[in-house]
């Protein structure tokens, strides 16, 4: 019965793990750009009782007896299935459609990415995060420029004062790895690269590379299926119950074993 109670208990813990995840997936339903998580699980160690393969006569071989000890996070991965689009006619609002990530340079020279396009000039023109982190490369607008295009490969283009054809500013660049499940989610709609995602490839949008191309105006929404969610959370719900009822019917048996031997 004791081995009951924390093999009961290892499920409750990782169903709580997995709770959280989906509150957190739920919180950013409306988070441009957002990505998912999904909890993996797998079972730990197993007791020994009879060792499969042992001898039980001279012509025949146990199948063995292995008691499990219970359940355990794994890993908590990143999905990354594209979100709708949203028209939100601003022309520093990106959305990219397919994959890839835009790469942003955090204050501490590293450098993160996201799906999150939602864009703006700072005081000096550059193009930057919400948070005002600089796209790279970087990309100024002058203060005096009209009609910025934004075209779907990334070229950056404004007409500029005393010009009839429009001046090319720069081209956005976007970045992808060889395992995206693999990224650090670090907060603010950021991503790191890890030794699990490997190192970014880089490409102009719609490159040879398979990156995605650039959509002006449009956000990309969170990728959060509210409905999934909602179903996740129920059968968690239920199994973190069947793990609590498993601790009280091994309770109550061991407390019948107490009656007994008093």
């Amino acid at each position: 019965m004791i081995r009951a109670l924390y093999t009961a208990a290892s499920g409750m813990s990782a169903q709580q793990t997995n709770l959280d995840t989906i509150a957190n997936n739920l919180a950013n339903s409306g988070t441009a750009g957002f990505r998912q998580r999904r909890v993996q699980f797998e079972d730990m160690i197993y007791q020994n009782l009879v060792t499969p393969g042992s001898a039980e006569t001279q012509q025949t071989l146990s199948a063995g007896l292995q008691v499990g000890l219970g359940t355990k996070t794994a890993a908590s991965e990143v999905i990354m299935t594209q979100g709708d689009p949203n028209n939100t006619g601003n022309p520093y609002d990106l959305e990219i459609q397919g994959a890839g990530f835009f790469q942003v340079s955090l204050p501490d020279g590293t450098i993160a990415y996201t799906r999150a396009g939602n864009f703006h000039l700072n005081s000096q023109g550059t193009i930057v995060t919400s948070a005002g982190d600089t796209i790279l490369p970087a990309i100024t607008i002058p203060s005096n420029a009209t009609n910025v295009v934004i075209s779907q490969y990334g070229v950056v283009t404004a007409t500029l004062p005393g010009q009839t054809n429009a001046a090319q500013l720069g081209t956005i660049q976007l970045a992808t790895f060889p395992n995206t499940g693999g990224l650090s989610s670090i907060g603010s709609n950021l991503l790191q690269q890890t030794a699990s995602s490997g190192n970014p490839i880089t490409d102009t949008p719609g490159g040879t590379s398979g990156i995605g191309t650039l959509q002006q105006g449009y956000l990309e929404n969170s990728n959060v299926d509210v409905v999934a969610e909602f179903v996740q959370m129920i059968l968690a719900q239920r199994a973190y119950e069947s793990n609590s009822k498993v601790i009280h019917v091994a309770d109550d048996m061991y407390s019948q074993i107490n009656g007994l031997v008093r």
